[in-house]
């Protein structure tokens, strides 16, 4: 039996990734169907989507992807993620949206990066430094964040540069704007890295929002080995008070999985 918000009680606010469930519906019909259970919405990348008909549903938005191409650590990539990135700015500001998704690297329909890479250099980290400060200046400007995700190479992201939650962690630390702050994504920092409650520590006054799904699979909590109420436990203990969003699929009922989900994160 689906569960009512107001049966749990969370220190979160929970948001749920409009790409990834109820997928036998039009988009604008799963955003509403979100909505009225109880959550915020994320969405993926805005070209691909009717903007007016998203604007119109009534629904509160958590974040989507900030650009639509364009790459951190080249000249001519990072004017163009900068271009694309100043176009989102403009749709995030038409559905409300506070925080804008980075990755390394621009990523094709299947999550594959349009430039891979298997070496960081010293000028790759300078030039990605200068990128997210140019970025920061664009967030601030806007009254939006830009939040730099960590993402796994092992299982779905290969060849993504500045993957690893350590690497997006010491390029928003040197960073340190109040434009730029972390998605931290604790489905790849457990295939990428483990140690998850100390990153999560180490991560504490950088964290902008926080996105969840279980390993193996990456579906709901519950369905895999992350202890979720322990990583819940731990946001809880640093401080933290934002945004945690389900990024991952149903493995059964939909409805049921995001039951899963918010009895997850209530303390």
């Amino acid at each position: 039996m689906t569960m009512s918000a107001s049966t749990f009680s969370s220190p979160f606010t929970l948001a749920v990734c409009a790409e990834m469930v109820f997928r036998d519906l039009p988009m604008n019909e799963r955003v509403k169907r979100i909505d009225a259970l109880g959550f915020q919405v994320e969405i993926w990348d805005w070209t691909r989507h009717d903007i007016e008909s998203l604007a119109n549903s009534g629904a509160t938005f958590s974040s989507m992807t900030g650009y639509v191409t364009g790459t951190l650590a080249d000249a001519a990539g990072a004017d163009e993620l900068l271009h694309t990135a100043s176009e989102s700015v403009d749709v995030a500001k038409r559905l409300g949206i506070p925080r804008l998704n980075l990755h390394g690297t621009g990523l094709d329909r299947q999550g594959l990066p349009v430039k891979p890479c298997q070496q960081l250099t010293g000028s790759m980290w300078l030039k990605a430094r200068d990128t997210l400060n140019r970025l920061a200046d664009l967030g601030e400007l806007n009254d939006v964040t830009f939040v730099l995700e960590n993402l796994n190479t092992d299982v779905d992201h290969p060849g993504v540069p500045f993957a690893r939650l350590a690497d997006v962690l010491a390029l928003v630390e040197s960073v340190d704007r109040p434009g730029l702050r972390i998605m931290l994504d604790v489905y790849h920092a457990q295939i990428g890295e483990g140690n998850l409650i100390e990153l999560i520590h180490r991560c504490a006054p950088y964290i902008g929002e926080v996105q969840v799904a279980d390993v193996p699979g990456r579906c709901e909590p519950g369905t895999g080995e992350i202890n979720y109420s322990a990583i819940a436990k731990a946001l809880s203990d640093i401080g933290y008070r934002g945004t945690v969003g389900l990024e991952g699929w149903a493995s059964g009922d939909d409805e049921l999985a995001l039951d899963r989900f918010r009895a997850a994160f209530s303390l």
